[in-house]
């Protein structure tokens, strides 16, 4: 499972990577099986109280693999919504606390994988964006009840109507990372705040988490399974959407042809 690797550093901790630095740890539908498999390992654990996600080297996650939707990867685009829902879904259900480890590139999907974690620790240099409108696309995957239960619904409407960047530390004043360290106390300030929760009784842990949670069960209650299904047809359908696709993918061709 080269996509995503998944390592035991202690009995009471796990650590889950995505392998695609060249992409910028771009999620593929291998990636996204690989995510929702490892996932699914951890949470059949009794004695893990901390799961720590990251990505190797320099980003955390650029977002959906952008080959699906530029038609070269020969896959059923209409597979990639349903992988990625399911593998949110699973990290989301883990029982233990979930720690995401944000640099670099935190970019659609990779952003609603980090809004589906506990906890969320960023480097400086981290920079955020929701670019699915420009995509002529809706935020699938449950992210947008994830981000308005995170940083209220204003917010949540102009970054993903806008498909603005936002740095780390707006992303640390509206509430959706715990903290903001420079990038060479990144791995020091994770690894402080992972020995924290694993000396306390796991049992509590989980307790919070539970009381957290349902707290907002209204606000994340019917998150569209369906909703998002027929958006995404929809948008498919759309004229206006179609070109914004367009002019998106050519500009990310001509990105690509340039590096």
């Amino acid at each position: 499972m080269s996509e995503v690797s998944l390592v035991y550093p202690a009995d009471d901790r796990a650590v889950i990577t995505i392998e695609r630095p060249a992409t910028l740890n771009s999620l593929d539908v291998a990636t996204l099986r690989a995510l929702r498999e490892v996932a699914g390992e951890v949470a059949e654990r009794s004695t893990t109280k901390v799961v720590v996600l990251r990505g190797r080297g320099r980003a955390f996650s650029s977002g959906v693999d952008l080959s699906l939707l530029d038609g070269g990867a020969g896959v059923d685009p209409r597979l990639v919504p349903e992988l990625g829902r399911t593998m949110v879904e699973t990290l989301d259900s883990i029982p233990a606390v979930t720690v995401a480890v944000l640099r670099g590139a935190v970019v659609g999907g990779g952003l609603v994988l980090a809004a589906a974690c506990d906890l969320r620790v960023a480097a400086e240099d981290t920079y955020f964006s929701i670019p699915e409108v420009d995509l002529g696309l809706p935020v699938g995957w449950g992210g947008v009840p994830r981000m308005v239960r995170e940083i209220g619904p204003a917010l949540t409407k102009e970054l993903i109507m806008t498909c603005r960047p936002f740095t780390a530390r707006e992303a640390r004043d509206a509430g959706f990372v715990n903290r903001v360290v420079p990038a060479q106390d990144l791995d020091a300030t994770v690894d402080e705040l992972v020995s924290t929760l694993c000396a306390k009784p796991r049992y509590a842990l989980l307790a919070v988490k539970q009381s957290v949670a349902e707290a907002a069960e209204e606000m994340l209650a019917g998150r569209g399974r369906t909703g998002e299904a027929d958006m995404l047809a929809e948008a498919a359908r759309d004229a206006g959407g179609r070109r914004a696709a367009a002019d998106y993918m050519a500009r990310y061709r001509r990105a690509r042809g340039s590096e």
